[in-house]
């Protein structure tokens, strides 16, 4: 059943047990290529994002003729997919870390049912756009000392009018 999502969506996705694989660039380049498959496929409007070492958030607007649950889907599956792919080839022992006793598959990189929560108004959405962007600098990361010298996240977007990712659309449209 296709679904057309009516607000944007704070979305959250989580590294099975914490793990910090994202703490390597290729993949959080991995993540950054399929959001942009999905900007270029019509599937969403990306706001906002912040590539933890950990997690990910994201502020999306599903598209009509997609559901949430469907691009979540295949967005979370096509990462996992790719990060795979690549321990495979160069680190064996760290692939290790996610092999699971599962009906369904071999390994797990992402806990399951992320967060996604509608935004239903301007506030929110700052709210939650504020947040991701300020995620780096937190005490708990200390990635940088000012939200736009983090390279993945939109932070640049809106403090400097600079979309480095070619698929960002300022949530005022």
């Amino acid at each position: 059943m296709l679904i057309t999502e009516c607000f944007p969506q704070f979305f959250t996705a989580t590294m099975l047990e914490w793990n910090h694989l994202l703490r390597e660039d290729k993949y959080k380049e991995i993540i950054i290529n399929s959001m942009a498959f999905l900007v270029r496929e019509k599937r969403v409007s990306i706001y906002g994002f912040v590539i933890m070492p950990n997690h990910m958030h994201l502020i999306w607007q599903i598209m009509g003729g997609h559901s949430l649950d469907e691009v979540q889907r295949d967005f979370l599956k096509f990462t996992a997919q790719q990060i795979k792919f690549d321990l495979e080839k160069s680190n064996a022992n760290l692939l290790s870390q996610f092999k699971v006793n599962s009906k369904d598959r071999e390994y797990q990189f992402w806990e399951r049912r992320p967060l996604s929560i509608d935004l239903y108004s301007e506030k929110v959405l700052l709210q939650k756009l504020h947040y991701i962007h300020n995620n780096p600098v937190q005490e708990k990361w200390q990635l940088c000392k000012y939200p736009e010298e983090y390279w993945y996240s939109s932070a640049r977007f809106y403090f400097r009018g600079k979309d480095d990712w070619g698929f960002l659309t300022h949530y005022l449209g």
